[in-house]
């Protein structure tokens, strides 16, 4: 029987992270593999007040034993608040799976970073170039990223969640039929990779759809866009007409969108078994 994936989010590295996984082709970008986020429900949430740093948060998954040296080699802006780091890699050992992220040691600075990769194993393999994109905060990692980060810095990687136990394929009893993303921002200067989007569902029509929500447009927005675009913020109503008992459902973002679309989401009768989602601050 077909299978529905439907991804709601802010965010969306984590969806260009290895889409040749589930449609074979000669893109690097794609879909997240869904053994990359951890189940957990509302009521499960484990709150603090005491904000915990990255290696504390994720002391007990299993990461790589082996940091690795890496160079800066490029520096773009993605918009007014990301930018995308590339790290050259020489260490030919070094390896990833789609979905895992990268602790990230910078010389001097005593935090270490916690980054999903948004490039895929294939751009590592043929260019030895391994992709971040930073969201600006006043988190140490992130804040020196945007602010004292230069072309040919070093820095120190090491990934993990490594997926070592996961079955993939087995025994699931269907196999992915259609990709629905929802993904929101402020407004389209926002929505990140959002030509690598256009390009996913022109390469695999019917198979990846998307729509984009922004909040807070000033501006006209592009033509190629429009068809695309909804300004509002996602609803009840958008995603109920995907409710089955086929569709998984992935969510990204910030904590209290995740909690306030999980919510949603378990109004309309979803399973709370196939809500899929992982939290980073």
């Amino acid at each position: 029987m077909a299978h529905a994936t439907v991804y709601v989010g802010c965010t969306v590295p984590q969806l260009l992270r290895g889409a040749s996984k589930i449609f074979p082709s000669h893109s690097a970008l794609g879909v997240l593999r869904p053994f990359a986020f951890c189940y957990c429900t509302v009521n499960g949430t484990i709150k603090s007040k005491r904000k915990m740093d990255h290696l504390e948060r994720t002391a007990n998954n299993f990461r790589q034993e082996v940091i690795t040296q890496a160079k800066v080699c490029g520096i773009t802006n993605e918009s007014e608040t990301v930018k995308r780091l590339r790290l050259a890699v020489a260490n030919k050992d070094f390896t990833f799976k789609a979905g895992q992220w990268v602790d990230f040691f910078i010389p001097g600075v005593s935090v270490v970073g916690g980054f999903s990769i948004c490039s895929s194993p294939g751009l590592l393999e043929r260019e030895g170039i391994l992709e971040l994109a930073v969201k600006h905060t006043v988190h140490p990692p992130a804040h020196w990223i945007h602010t004292e980060c230069t072309v040919d810095s070093e820095v120190a990687l090491r990934v993990g969640a490594d997926l070592h136990g996961y079955q993939g394929g087995k025994g699931n009893g269907h196999k992915l039929g259609t990709v629905k993303l929802y993904y929101s921002a402020k407004n389209t200067s926002e929505l990140l990779f959002k030509k690598n989007i256009l390009g996913l569902m022109n390469t695999f029509p019917g198979k990846i759809t998307c729509c984009f929500h922004v909040t807070q447009q000033r501006s006209q927005i592009c033509k190629e866009l429009q068809p695309h675009v909804t300004e509002r913020r996602i609803s009840e109503k958008d995603l109920e007409k995907h409710v089955s008992n086929n569709t998984s459902w992935y969510i990204c973002g910030p904590p209290p969108m995740i909690e306030s679309i999980s919510k949603l989401l378990f109004n309309i009768g979803v399973p709370r078994n196939c809500v899929f989602f992982e939290k980073w601050w």
